[in-house]
């Protein structure tokens, strides 16, 4: 019998297991992983010594990117809590605590990432200050601040205490009874037991995504003028269903109220493209409801993020951990709109009141309302509470820590607030609500959520459900505001063309159309032009393996339908559609008689070849596609020839490039695939030379153009960062590396980690020309190349210091000056004696990168690690 078993849980994930000698690894954990062990029976409820338990994994092995596909791959929060709580790995007396840590397992950098991203969803902000820096008054933060050590029973304590790190480098290690894992390229894993293999592999397939563990059907909703729709009534271990959410429609206008894990499914399902969303009201940063924020930076502008400070900085630290970017990068991500606590907040006419709610981490209850024809109607979205008895337990006593009444009060008084509908939190626990707080409440509509079990008989009495797609209307619509958003569809992409000839246009009818159902069929005529208003369209090319997904905005059949010609690619249906289905015929005359044909077929190249890339394969509109397109010149290169560094994101139109390092060819380009994303969007020097290895051409696009399109900036970031981990890893395999990259020089600051890594590949690419030999201008543009880079590094490394007030900022600068005076020193050298001496060139390498790395920047690091800086 095999003593090494592995179970394929989902796409992406797998189990692997030697159970004779207790280890149980869960292989890439993405959202709503725990659920998927309960769909496939590997987390069940067991009992022992009279105590009831979860069963599970007692490891994880992290992705070794973050990103896949524009999905998070490693998101550990629940599946940790799963190992530490529900297993009972960690409670005191339990029968499952062996004194055994839980391991996670992975890259240094996957490793340092996810525990501070777990550090931050556990606790969210970790001091005092950092509270106060959000606004919030020093008498409040106190509070606060106790409340939270109430909830961390006394201590706010690192992963670290509690989770064995495992780091998996370039050479294998050996897991507990005498298993070895070793990596065998990116993402691919080996697990041995003797004679015994099996063999893991993370990486997903083009064009796939990670699979929800529950299915929702298809609904058909209605924007209408003041309706919730109930998107998700369970919990992070729900299997079943979706965690806590709603949809809320005011106008027209569609508003998320969190996005936790799958909630592109969830849209999907309800027939909302992602183009369609408003704004985002956030609660917190718990996975449950944070999970998804990946989702909505899939659309083609800035969904806007309403939050409070307090929350927005919670949020911003998690997410700062998790991709290992500056907390100020959220604004490129989101529209930012601050909210107010304790007052009606004006948004477009809704008006939304965030209270404080008592929680391990900083968050935010609801209320939302509009006036109608007798006062004010309201709903009340309650995620996540406490119950009253806990709370109570939490009041400070004489000598000891905690909250003070009138806090206390405060939260019995929010709680008691009356509104048409009102969504609970019923969890239960020490950090959940209950439904008996809520007996005798005013509210109109008492909806019970946030809870893996059924509803009791007790609860049934006090409050009512809410499956998936259903709907409250608060105040009834007697607008069909469906027109208004095809209007506005029109208008955007027509600017300047007259209202009443937008109006011929707006005469056709509106069709609804079923989930999969195809609009328009690859290689026939089109006989109506299709403008998407509400849903979800796949958009497919047969051969091609890029597929894309569009949304509300898209047209569909434009351009063959002018022209007479068969249409070049299928449109499907993903969701329930509504679209404004224009004939052909009237379509064409409305082109021309309006002198737009020559700007829509001028562009039509250009926009169809976006289409047909990865990059621009998904949810962009035709407006945005028109305002890349516009600008877009092509640059021509024979073969053999060197792309300088242009400053602008260029993509291939036609032929091969090679991305080199040091004459090495890192990656091979063909049409469609794009390079120069360090420079454009991220303004890092680049890494690569660009060789054309046929005759090339290419299209260039203006960075400032590209950063503004969320989808396009993080996808860049996914291939960004996919390619510099090939680059370290498989960079110097064909020479011996002077300086190679361990796990052991990071910093625990991402971005200064990815310069080193950088400062690496430079230094051994400078070493590899001097050691062979190789031409005069290959070792000086070597040096060079090593030289500007660390211009580079040293002063953003500096502008770190100096915004965190680093207290050794003038010693460290001082130092950067010195190795720069000593690499100034090796070019004028160089320059002299026209030659270099590898061995000495090595030592100085040596010095320069691994010690100024292991001393310097490490003292450094730790100073902003202490504050939270990761």
């Amino acid at each position: 019998m095999a003593r090494l078993r592995k179970v394929h849980v989902t796409t992406g994930v797998a189990w692997v297991e030697a159970p004779d000698v207790g280890l149980h690894v869960l292989c890439g954990c993405p959202a709503d992983a725990v659920k998927h062990l309960m769909r496939r029976g590997l987390i069940v409820e067991t009992e022992r010594a009279g105590v009831t338990f979860e069963t599970g994994p007692n490891a994880i092995l992290l992705s070794d990117v973050m990103l896949q596909n524009g999905t998070f791959c490693n998101l550990a929060e629940f599946p940790v809590l799963q190992m530490l709580y529900r297993q009972g790995a960690i409670l005191p007396n339990h029968p499952n605590n062996s004194g055994e840590k839980p391991m996670l397992i992975g890259r240094r950098e996957q490793v340092e990432s996810q525990l501070h991203y777990i550090y931050r969803g556990n606790y969210g902000l970790v001091n005092r200050e950092e509270i106060i820096a959000t606004g919030i008054k020093p008498d409040l933060a106190d509070e606060m601040m106790a409340l939270k050590l109430k909830f961390a029973f006394g201590r706010i304590r690192h992963p670290k205490e509690l989770l064995d790190a495992v780091i998996l480098g370039n050479e294998p290690v050996t897991l507990k009874g005498g298993v070895v894992l070793r990596r065998l390229g990116l993402n691919n894993f080996q697990f041995q037991l003797d004679e015994e293999i099996v063999s893991v592999d993370l990486n997903l397939p083009a064009g796939v995504t990670y699979a929800p563990p529950y299915t929702l059907g298809a609904h058909r909703v209605d924007r209408g003028y003041f309706s919730v729709i109930h998107s998700g009534e369970g919990d992070g271990w729900d299997p079943d269903r979706p965690s806590m959410a709603s949809v809320l429609i005011f106008q027209g206008r569609i508003y998320l109220i969190d996005a936790g894990p799958n909630v592109q499914h969830s849209l999907t399902a309800l027939g909302i493209g992602v183009n369609e969303i408003e704004g985002l009201f956030h609660t917190h940063c718990h996975d449950d409801h944070f999970a998804g924020l990946t989702s909505l930076l899939r659309a083609d502008r800035r969904i806007k993020y309403y939050a409070t400070p307090l929350v927005r900085a919670s949020v911003m630290k998690k997410l700062s951990a998790l991709l290992s970017i500056e907390e100020d990068s959220f604004a490129d991500c989101f529209d930012v709109r601050d909210l107010v606590f304790d007052k009606w907040n004006d948004i477009s006419g809704l008006e939304v009141k965030p209270l404080l709610s008592p929680h391990p981490v900083e968050t935010s209850l609801f209320f939302f309302r509009s006036l109608w024809e007798e006062g004010y109607r309201s709903y009340a979205h309650f995620a996540d509470i406490v119950s009253l008895d806990v709370l109570a337990q939490m009041r400070a006593a004489e000598g000891a820590a905690g909250i003070s009444q009138s806090f206390y009060e405060k939260v019995v008084s929010d709680y008691a607030a009356p509104a048409e509908v009102k969504k609970l939190d019923i969890g239960g626990g020490l950090i959940h609500g209950v439904a008996e707080d809520f007996r005798g409440d005013p509210s109109g509509k008492i909806i019970l959520a946030h809870t893996a079990k059924p509803l009791s008989v007790t609860e049934k009495e006090i409050g009512s459900g809410a499956p998936f797609g259903t709907v409250d209307v608060i105040i009834p619509g007697n607008h069909d505001y469906v027109w208004r958003n095809a209007y506005d569809s029109l208008r955007t992409y027509f600017p300047n063309t007259p209202h009443h000839e937008l109006r011929v246009l707006l005469n056709s009818p509106l069709v609804s159309v079923n989930p999969e159902s195809i609009l328009v069929h690859e290689g026939e005529l089109v006989g109506s032009v299709y403008l998407v208003i509400t849903g979800t369209v796949e958009m497919i090319e047969a051969g091609s393996p890029v597929n894309g997904l569009l949304s509300a905005g898209a047209i569909l059949g434009e351009v063959a339908g002018i022209e007479g010609s068969p249409a070049r690619k299928t449109y499907r249906a993903a969701s329930f559609v509504q679209a404004l289905k224009m004939s052909v015929r009237l379509y064409r005359e409305f082109i021309k008689r309006n002198g737009l044909l020559s700007e829509v077929m001028a562009l039509e190249e250009r926009r169809n070849f976006l289409r047909s890339t990865w990059l621009c394969a998904e949810a962009l509109t035709e407006t945005t596609l028109d305002r890349l397109a516009k600008d877009m010149p092509v640059l021509k290169f024979e073969a053999g020839k060197y792309i300088e560094p242009l400053g602008w994101l260029a993509l291939v139109k036609s032929g091969a490039a090679e991305l080199t390092i040091g004459g090495e060819v890192i990656e091979t380009l063909g049409p469609g695939d794009f390079f120069g994303e360090e420079e454009a969007i991220f303004n890092s020097p680049a890494l690569f030379r660009v060789r054309a290895s046929v005759s090339l051409e290419i299209y260039l696009m203006a960075a400032a153009v590209a950063r503004e399109v969320p989808v396009m900036r993080w996808k860049l970031m996914e291939s960004h960062e996919r390619r510099m981990h090939a680059c370290v890893m498989d960079c110097g395999r064909a020479e011996v590396p002077v300086v190679r990259w361990r796990d052991e020089y990071s910093v625990n600051i991402q971005r200064i980690d990815t310069h080193h890594k950088n400062l690496f590949v430079r230094a051994n690419t400078l070493y590899n020309a001097v050691s062979q030999g190789r031409a005069h201008h290959e070792i000086q543009e070597s040096l060079g190349f090593l030289v500007d880079y660390a211009r580079f590094h040293f002063h953003e490394e500096e502008q770190l210091m100096e915004r965190y007030d680093y207290a050794d900022i003038d010693q460290h600068r001082l130092k950067h000056r010195r190795l720069m005076e000593q690499a100034f020193e090796m070019q004028r050298r160089f320059e002299e004696a026209g030659e270099m001496n590898s061995a000495e060139i090595a030592a100085l390498l040596r010095d320069w990168v691994v010690g100024h790395v292991l001393t310097d920047d490490r003292r450094f690091a730790q100073a902003l690690n202490a504050r939270g800086i990761y």
